[in-house]
């Protein structure tokens, strides 16, 4: 007996429904990368291993899906390599590729390779798989897609609060409101680890407290003690982890907080600018705010960081995140290229969406009309009819064979299909063709000849 197929944990199989209002999220996010001025690329799913290790930190580099080399990769492996069974060094010598774990990085490596055909500032935008050996749990996968914005060339905050205006108006169109954009600075991360005597641990820093919403501030302070954070230290800098007040009262504790550190004041000073410009802007679906433990456990990033969070209530990790990097392309031989980008985690998205029953009814009518099959001579006409209505921008579909017409309405039932197409003996001999309306049960007749007055009314 064949053994049942399976699909690897952590990946999916859509169905057309689900498909369809993917689509309805990727398409409403693209056309906001589009309005905002931001230009599509591609670059393929997996990259060279050195393109990408070293770029994410020991916990990134542990969760990147490696490609074996093709034929006989372990002949070439010496005897002694191979008997010490220590992954680290055998590794290099079996897998030279490996499977994208963001879009970010490849970005950087696509910009250094191409910097003479782009224009500086670039804008571009990423719709594409990512994957990651990650623990399968909701929301998260080893295979999703980003859906990825960044300007490289440019340090102005400009870009920070065009693309705070860039989630709002995301969430505002697909009628997500509430959510939350957290914004925190690395700088600011910095000068506390330097306040605190931690500056040499400052990766060590920031990793653990990535966690703090995850695990909880008590194993947070374990994994720093661990870490070799001292006790003292993290009970200096215990106070900023439930930090109150608006936004100006955390920047007046912050700015008191990093006095004595250059660099943790340059972070508070951007954050202020960044809050003075929204101010003046009208935020529809998302409010900021400040999150000093945000730190995004990614090295790469150097000043402005974000989070989004789903309404309250929903139970759901972040919606999207990103953040000011300032020499990305300089680890690929392009220096002083200063870049900041975000993304929409569409799975996470799609099911916020679900759960606050948000998705448009029509998002998964795959027909607007079907056409019944009553025979050879009916058929025929009723492919020409199908063919006129599709030229019109109608999404109509023939019933392949002249089966029961209970069989048929019972497909178009199924599949959801506002209005069937009666077109049989008497029709075809009058010259005309009914439309039945599937959820009132009213029909109307209409002449063969102008096929375009339906479809009118369809569209309109």
């Amino acid at each position: 007996m064949p053994q049942k197929p399976s699909i690897p944990k952590g990946t999916r199989d859509f169905s057309p429904v689900e498909v369809a209002k993917r689509n309805y999220i990727v398409n409403t996010i693209k056309a906001h990368f589009e309005t905002f001025g931001f230009q599509p690329i591609e670059t393929p799913s997996f990259e060279n291993s050195e393109t990408l290790l070293g770029k994410y930190g020991e916990e990134g580099d542990r969760l990147i899906f490696k490609i074996l080399n093709s034929g006989d990769f372990i002949a070439k492996v010496d005897d002694v390599t191979y008997s010490s069974k220590n992954s680290s060094s055998l590794a290099p010598k079996i897998t030279e590729k490996a499977l994208r774990y963001d879009l970010t990085v490849p970005f950087a490596r696509y910009v250094v390779m191409h910097q003479n055909e782009i224009d500086f500032p670039f804008k571009r935008y990423q719709i594409q798989p990512v994957w990651r050996a990650d623990r399968p749990q909701k929301g998260r996968f080893r295979e999703f897609y980003q859906c990825d914005a960044d300007v490289v060339g440019t340090n102005s905050l400009l870009q920070e609060v065009e693309f705070i205006l860039l989630y709002d108006a995301v969430f505002n169109d697909l009628g997500l409101t509430g959510c939350t954009i957290k914004i925190n600075n690395r700088k600011i991360l910095s000068g506390i680890a330097e306040v605190i005597g931690a500056g040499h641990l400052l990766v060590d820093f920031t990793v653990a407290l990535d966690k703090l919403d995850k695990i909880g501030e008590e194993k947070v302070k374990a994994e720093m003690l661990e870490k070799g954070i001292p006790e003292a230290a993290i009970a200096k800098a215990a106070p900023l982890f439930q930090m109150e007040g608006d936004a100006q009262q955390q920047l007046v504790q912050l700015k008191s907080f990093l006095t004595n550190s250059e660099i943790g004041r340059q972070g508070v000073s951007e954050l202020e600018e960044i809050f003075g410009l929204v101010e003046s802007l009208d935020l529809k679906a998302a409010k900021l705010q400040i999150e000093v433990t945000l730190a995004r456990g990614l090295n790469y990033y150097t000043g402005a960081i974000f989070e989004v969070s789903a309404p309250e209530g929903v139970q759901m990790g972040s919606i999207g995140g990103g953040g000011r990097y300032d020499d990305l392309t300089g680890i690929f031989g392009l220096k002083d290229v200063s870049g900041v980008g975000i993304s929409f985690g569409l799975d996470r998205i799609y099911l916020v969406l679900e759960e606050l029953n948000l998705f448009p009814e029509t998002v998964t009518q795959s027909l607007d009309v079907l056409c019944l099959n009553f025979g050879v001579q009916e058929g025929r006409a009723a492919l020409k009819l199908v063919s006129e209505l599709r030229k019109q921008g109608i999404k109509a579909d023939l019933y392949p064979t002249s089966t029961k017409v209970q069989k048929q309405l019972k497909y178009a039932n199924k599949r959801e299909v506002p209005f069937v197409i009666l077109l049989g003996e008497q029709e075809l001999e009058a010259g005309n063709f009914v439309v039945k309306n599937m959820v009132t049960g009213v029909q109307n007749t209409y002449s063969l000849e102008d096929s375009e007055e339906f479809a009118l009314q369809l569209q309109s």
